[in-house]
């Protein structure tokens, strides 16, 4: 499994675009095979920080993600976002399971 995590800052002015982007992609990608989750969630500190996480089967359903339309449409309206700061990694899970204290 491939996991991708980070937080993205950007013009807190331009947040209600960033939303509608967000959701706009978030449906799409959900209908994608090799998509397990993909999720942006608002900073509830900072109205211009969004998380991100996204769960992919393999490399090539993250490979085949890159490479949609809904994901060209999506880099494309970032860039009107006001960017301020991205810090996004990649991590390739070898286990899963439940949370135990």
């Amino acid at each position: 499994m491939i996991v991708i995590a980070g937080r993205i800052s950007l013009d807190p002015e331009k947040r209600e675009a960033a939303v509608s982007a967000a959701k706009e992609i978030m449906t799409e990608t959900h209908k994608e095979p090799g998509c397990v989750s993909y999720t942006f969630s608002a900073d509830l500190e900072d109205p211009g920080s969004f998380l991100i996480f996204e769960e992919w089967k393999d490399d090539a359903a993250l490979k085949e993600h890159f490479a949609t339309p809904h994901m060209a449409a999506f880099q494309k309206a970032m860039g009107g976002f006001g960017i301020r700061e991205m810090a996004v990694q990649r991590y390739e899970v070898s286990s899963v399971g439940p949370l135990r204290p």
